[in-house]
């Protein structure tokens, strides 16, 4: 039974045309996609949304699973009267479109799931306890160089250090409760039993140098879901799709198969 959420989901709208509903990483929020949803608001309407306790969106402060981050979406879409749409998802949002694409697969027009996993492991319950436990404890500015790193490479962070700042102060303005409970909720998963039911045209991206979802992790994601295809990033770390802004043209080349097809 999913939990409730004590509230709305707030969700940032940008164009026009086939829907592209946008999940974003672990303590960050929608706020991450502007970049990526000015590139490709000239054919899909975008909606970033912010998960529960993330961003704007409410939280009542009870723990809560990655199924019920899935059903939130499920509401948001009815909440926007979209009976379908395409989803994107990097990290956390990539594990919580898995889930839910595997339980609505009818609701998932073409999937994109990027620098993210199914499940992290047998030791992921105790691993992700020491990081809820750390995002609580720790202040949120001394996070920062761990997230940083395993973020971008250290090219980028010289090459563009206003954007990793950009993303930085979404870090910095997320509930460390919220995150600690979102990363009880990651080690607690195992979507991978619904690979198989994922009937959604599905690219699979992972930056080669992502040491927080590795490209096995990626791999395994491929070879579960029927017909998925599987690029590996070159230079890349685990937000990728924000190091490397040319990727919306890749991204945009995957979802015009739903349109071209119907």
């Amino acid at each position: 039974m999913s939990t409730p959420t004590a509230g709305p989901l707030a969700v940032r709208r940008r164009g026009a045309g086939d829907p592209l509903v946008l999940l974003h990483p672990l303590a960050l929020s929608g706020e991450l996609w502007t970049p990526l949803a000015e590139a490709l608001s000239d054919e899909f309407q975008v909606f970033a949304l912010d998960l529960r306790g993330h961003g704007d969106s409410a939280w009542d402060g009870k723990p809560f699973r990655i199924e019920d981050l899935a059903d939130d979406v499920a509401r948001a879409l009815d909440e926007l009267d979209l009976p379908s749409a395409s989803l994107l998802g990097l990290s956390m949002g990539g594990s919580v479109a898995v889930n839910f694409a595997g339980r609505f697969p009818e609701r998932v027009r073409s999937l994109v799931l990027a620098d993210t996993t199914a499940w992290y492991g047998e030791d992921a319950v105790a691993a992700w306890a020491e990081r809820a436990e750390k995002a609580v404890t720790v202040p949120r500015a001394k996070q920062v160089p761990f997230q940083l790193d395993r973020w971008f490479s250290p090219e980028f962070r010289e090459r563009h250090p206003e954007e990793a700042d950009r993303v930085v102060k979404i870090f910095l303005r997320t509930n460390s409760e919220a995150h600690a409970a979102a990363s009880i909720a990651m080690g607690a998963m195992d979507s991978r039993p619904l690979l198989p039911a994922v009937t959604a045209s599905t690219l699979v991206l992972v930056g080669r140098y992502d040491y927080a979802t590795p490209p096995s992790m990626a791999r395994t994601l491929a070879d579960g879901i029927p017909d998925a295809e599987l690029e590996i990033l070159p230079d890349l770390r685990h937000l990728s799709l924000v190091e490397s802004p040319l990727l919306a043209g890749r991204v945009r080349q995957h979802l015009r198969r739903v349109t071209e097809t119907r």
